[in-house]
């Protein structure tokens, strides 16, 4: 049995060196983010300057890997074709009330028929796929009971 929420085949995530820092983290099993030294705030996706004070000086924080569903869908249909015949499942936009609402794309785990309800909390998973080329660790989120 997978230890992978989605099946094995899917194409290594783009690991650009800007965000080199979150994805030491995810291996290591911590939610690091993007932290602006100017202003003190939050932000996801890594870029060079900070999206509310455009300080250059950004660092990375580590962050509470707990959040709230923002949004939600169920594909039905392969987007990848490691993904045929996979289908449905669930991607959720978490909110994550601990680091300035920052929001993050993932797979809600679980019966991908359940009903997913706004403002639901979850709680990271952290996926290894060791055997890829460069191995990396997925952020898949949980309901929290």
């Amino acid at each position: 049995m997978s230890t992978h929420y989605l099946p094995e085949g899917l194409p290594a995530p783009a690991q650009e060196p800007i965000a080199q820092p979150y994805w030491e983290g995810t291996r290591a099993g911590k939610l690091v983010i993007q932290k602006c030294a100017g202003c003190g705030k939050h932000q996801w996706g890594p870029e060079w300057v900070c999206h509310r004070c455009h300080s250059f000086d950004l660092g990375w924080a580590e962050v509470a890997p707990r959040g709230r569903i923002y949004s939600w869908q169920r594909p039905h249909h392969p987007v990848h074709p490691a993904l045929n015949g996979h289908g449905p499942y669930l991607i959720v936009l978490v909110e994550l009330p601990g680091a300035d609402g920052v929001r993050m794309v993932g797979n809600l785990l679980g019966d991908p028929l359940q009903e997913v309800a706004i403002g639901a909390e979850v709680e990271a998973v952290f996926e290894p796929h060791d055997a890829a080329t460069p191995p990396y660790t997925l952020v898949q989120w949980r309901l929290v009971e």
